[in-house]
């Protein structure tokens, strides 16, 4: 049999520029892994990487593979690598930090100023990511999929893990009522998470009846329709803002309780927009953020086994070589999609 040596990866070269390139097949170092890819989960940074060349203030440089959501099998093991074997399916935690972080920031990995983090542009020479056929990641990064769980779920273990992280920004949970503001598929993520970790009840409010039916199926209890003039519950006890909109950061301080907490999850954009904030100050909320995570892709797994089901986010599937395609339903808000999912190898051809 001839020994594969090229693979296909899905390579952004620049804005609105996206290929399905081959390149060489990677071999593992010493202390590293080969991974054979079977599922990755298109982000809003991905996204941004095709449409504008950049995600936040991280731009293209030279082209990159994307995709820091991804699971797959062991192919092969460098040497020094122990505890993991062929076949094993497993996914990856994907930051690597770059020195150590000040002891200000001790149990607070996700805060380190150099980080480097796959499929990401923030540092030059770029990290890849893994939407392709093969991939190595350093044997220390890799995670072990519980029994149970395959690969498609264990590829949505990333985003799971900035959810439990948002919610663990409020230890206290358990019994408190919650709204989650915006139920795109980290928001809707969020929704599980917080029922996860006993919240008593959750409301998810979107612009998007599709949206907010996924967060129903992922445990909303009840949902509010902003497009048909549906108004936020009052005096809430915990808000995830989970949009990112500016324009709506005014209803959700009048929703949030007097001496209430918001947990700011959507990315906020990084120059000047309105938005009203004046019951930030008169409600005394206290209004907090929530970056990525830091081992919590390890609570994410164990979440999955002990069945919290994913499945709901998925809205499409695609093979890798409509990566196009699958990108731009993900950035379409009228394709009604929630998490795009690329079939990267290991199965069957999918069609969306």
């Amino acid at each position: 049999m001839t020994p594969v040596t090229a693979m296909k990866a899905v390579v952004v070269h620049g804005a609105g520029d996206v290929r399905i390139d081959e390149r060489p097949r990677p071999e593992p170092g010493r202390d590293e892994v080969l991974l054979a890819l079977e599922w990755g989960g298109i982000c809003g940074s991905d996204v941004a990487y095709w449409k504008k060349g950049a995600s936040g203030t991280a731009a293209l440089a030279h082209p990159l593979v994307l995709g820091h959501e991804f699971a797959g099998r062991v192919a092969a093991l460098g040497s020094g690598v122990t505890g993991l074997s062929e076949g094993q399916p497993v996914t990856v935690h994907p930051a690597q930090l770059i020195g150590e972080p000040p002891e200000r920031l001790a149990g607070r990995t996700n805060l380190h100023a150099r980080v480097r983090y796959f499929g990401s542009a923030a540092l030059t020479p770029h990290t890849d990511g893994g939407f392709s056929e093969f991939r190595t990641v350093r044997a220390a990064q890799v995670r072990p999929l519980p029994e149970g769980v395959d690969t498609e779920s264990g590829a949505l273990a990333e985003p799971l893990a900035v959810a439990l992280h948002a919610v663990g920004r409020v230890p206290a949970l358990r019994g408190r009522t919650v709204l989650v503001n915006g139920a795109g598929p980290i928001g809707s993520l969020v929704v599980a998470a917080a029922k996860h970790r006993g919240a008593e009840t959750v409301c998810a409010a979107d612009l998007s009846s599709a949206s907010l039916a996924v967060a129903r199926r992922m445990g909303a209890d009840t949902t509010v329709d902003i497009s048909r003039g549906e108004e936020l519950p009052h005096d809430v006890d915990v808000v995830f803002e989970a949009s990112g909109a500016p324009a709506a950061l005014g209803a959700v301080l009048r929703a949030t309780a007097r001496g209430g907490t918001v947990v700011q999850v959507g990315n906020l954009p990084g120059t000047a927009e309105p938005a009203v904030l004046g019951d930030l100050v008169t409600r005394e909320i206290t209004w907090i953020g929530s970056y990525r995570f830091v081992d919590e892709i390890d609570d994410a797994l164990t979440a999955l086994r002990d069945g919290l089901d994913v499945s709901p986010v998925i809205s499409h599937r695609f093979p890798l070589e409509q990566a196009e395609q699958a990108l731009t339903i993900a950035a379409d808000p009228a394709s009604a999609s929630s998490k795009v999912m690329l079939r990267l190898g290991g199965g069957a051809p999918v069609t969306a």
